[in-house]
């Protein structure tokens, strides 16, 4: 309602007026795409040229499963594997160069080649050494090679506990598991190999995929959203 002829409305009334009609704020979280609402537990999108993850809600996830199309974005799966009795020892690992003992690997379709990434106090830190030992581990076990470019990685870790040294376990996850893994590790870390804290959050970390991981090579449960 306008102000009658010749009254003058206090800047303080203006403001309580705005105030009144503005919009409630919007609860809880949205898609990065279309603003709708999603929950607690929701799926990604990548962006495979800057490596950045996205939320999204599930109309617009489905939009990107599609593995052959040429697309900027790509749907993260939600695929879970176990590689057992996998022929990766301790001169396997040093040949990787990686300096401790977890990395997460995946093929970077940008730069169409495989790279490799370990934890730190600074978040990922990427490999920039010969990754030549990999492709002959692939070579050995095909099924390493199942992985989705940008999407998947395979998440390796060596334990060097009591009863353990040398045994190393690996995982196909996806790979908003893996940037989950190291924000959690980037808070705890201290020292070179991380300290007890972040030995700890590793542990539940890979309760949690070996409770998810079905064995490499068991049949796939059905799914309608490009996951397997």
């Amino acid at each position: 309602m306008s102000a009658p002829m010749g009254r003058q409305v206090s800047p303080a009334a203006t403001l309580l007026r705005v105030a009144r009609n503005r919009p409630a704020p919007v609860a809880g979280e949205r898609c990065e795409m279309c603003a709708a609402p999603v929950r607690g537990e929701h799926q990604h999108v990548v962006n495979a040229e800057s490596r950045s993850l996205m939320c999204c809600c599930r109309a617009c996830y489905l939009l990107f499963t599609d593995d052959g199309a040429r697309l900027r974005y790509r749907a993260v799966p939600d695929r879970y594997l176990a590689f057992e009795g996998l022929a990766f020892d301790a001169r396997h690992w040093d040949e990787l160069q990686i300096p401790v003992g977890l990395a997460f690997l995946f093929h970077n379709s940008v730069q169409d080649r495989t790279v490799a990434f370990y934890p730190g106090p600074a978040g990922a830190t990427e490999s920039e050494l010969p990754l030549d030992a990999w492709a002959a581990l692939v070579a050995a076990e095909p099924g390493l090679a199942t992985v989705r470019p940008d999407v998947e990685a395979l998440l390796v870790r060596r334990a060097d506990g009591p009863g353990r040294a040398g045994v190393t376990s690996c995982h196909l996850v996806p790979i908003d598991a893996c940037y989950e893994l190291v924000g959690r590790l980037r808070a705890l870390w201290r020292g070179f190999d991380g300290g007890q804290e972040a030995h700890a959050a590793m542990d539940t970390f890979f309760e949690r995929v070996e409770a998810r991981s079905r064995p490499a090579g068991a049949p796939a449960a059905q799914h309608t959203d490009g996951g397997s």
